[in-house]
């Protein structure tokens, strides 16, 4: 049966890969983003293979604007079958007691506290209707913490901890709640935790095959799609030369 996913952070990336992959799956899609422009642009790409596409403009960080949108969404949209919790990031690379307050912040209000909006909004209706799936895009950093990384990886860990809480506290519906770890994906990730240094982020990828964004929509719509009885509650996707978030084998270096 064909879903109603709402993807948030739906410009770039995971999200644009679980837009694509979710809607190649024949599902209608709520993508949100920050960023009107390029919701449209992905709305019109989508809408023009078949799929039906609501684009939502805020930012999670947002809870009054979240709450609004959500609030009001057209009577055929209120009924969404998964939440795929993508939008997070990662800002700077320094020593923790070299960071920068505003990093932190932004960190710990998009990648946590934007998370539990979005569950907040949304997970209610599933309760009442009895069935629904949350995705969680998590890190391989919420495992252990890696040099430098102190405050991201604080952010991933709470993920895991707020889904493995969340999962518990549906373990009487037929709510599933997935952990999806991702380790290195070449997205615009890097570029945006160096605040814009092209050269510094494309070092990240040099010497190994990273994962897309697509790899990771495809376990996304894995999950979403087991049988009913098949909960993916966590899976950890890591390229073929990580071994941690710490451990990379490059080539040719």
């Amino acid at each position: 049966m064909n879903k109603i996913v709402l993807i948030t952070g739906a410009t770039s990336g995971i999200g644009l890969g679980c837009a694509r992959k979710f809607a190649a799956n024949g599902d209608r899609l709520i993508l949100t983003g920050r960023k009107k422009e390029l919701l449209d642009e992905i709305s019109n790409e989508l809408t023009a293979k078949g799929t039906h596409v609501l684009t939502l403009v805020f930012d999670v960080r947002d809870r009054e604007k979240a709450t609004q949108c959500i609030e009001n969404l057209p009577a055929e949209w209120k009924d969404i079958d998964v939440l795929v919790n993508n939008a997070g990031l990662a800002l700077g690379l320094e020593p923790e007691y070299e960071g920068c307050y505003d990093d932190w912040d932004t960190m710990v209000d998009t990648n946590i506290k934007g998370l539990l909006t979005m569950t907040r909004l949304v997970v209610p209706g599933m309760v009442k209707r009895d069935r629904g799936h949350v995705i969680n895009i998590g890190s391989v950093a919420g495992d252990a913490a890696y040099a430098n990384g102190n405050v991201y990886c604080a952010t991933k860990a709470a993920v895991k901890t707020i889904t493995d809480g969340l999962r518990i506290d549906v373990a009487n519906t037929a709510i599933r709640v997935t952990n999806l770890k991702p380790g290195l994906v070449e997205t615009n990730f890097s570029n945006t935790r160096f605040h814009g240094d092209t050269e510094r982020a494309a070092n990240v990828y040099k010497g190994i095959k990273p994962l897309t964004g697509d790899d990771i929509a495809d376990v996304a719509v894995y999950a979403a799609n087991a049988p009913e009885h098949v909960q993916i509650a966590e899976i950890l996707v890591l390229a073929t030369h990580q071994g941690s978030g710490s451990v990379i084998v490059r080539q040719n270096q």
